[in-house]
């Protein structure tokens, strides 16, 4: 129960960093991405900040083998980039390009009730989903 509850307070700071930071705004995405228009430096900043936070994070991470709550620690071993990873990275990108929401900003817009996050959440389900067959089918076929 004590995993839930720090769960779910991480989630609700990164909720309200997002709200705050007015990253669940799909125009500032959009506006950072113009960069041959009106750029929007702010998403740059925030971004900053987190890979400044992450960094340390995981150089104190990297250090441990418990969690703070005194659960395993597991951090990613690989270092390889395959043609999947690729292929993921780049429709990544495109959604975030074409509907300026990326997951977390999304869950936190759907909750909202903006329309625009409703569509973005459902079709990235749909893709998570087809995602999820393709990978059952090519195991079994191995």
């Amino acid at each position: 129960m004590q995993h839930r509850i720090s769960e779910f307070l991480v989630g609700l700071l990164f909720g309200l960093g997002l709200i705050l930071s007015g990253m669940t705004d799909p125009s500032k995405v959009l506006g950072f991405l113009d960069i041959f228009g009106l750029w929007d430096p702010s998403l740059a900043l925030v971004m900053g900040g987190a890979i400044a936070v992450g960094f340390f994070a995981f150089a104190l991470a990297k250090k441990r083998t418990v969690n703070i709550l005194g659960g395993a620690l597991h951090l990613p071993t690989s270092s390889h980039i395959d043609k999947p990873l690729v292929i993921g990275a780049v429709l990544f990108g495109a959604g975030w390009g074409l509907a300026g929401f990326c997951p977390g900003p999304a869950l936190v817009s759907l909750a909202s009730g903006q329309i625009k996050a409703a569509a973005f959440v459902v079709f990235m389900l749909a893709g998570m989903q087809l995602f999820e067959m393709r990978d059952r089918r090519a195991t079994q076929a191995e």
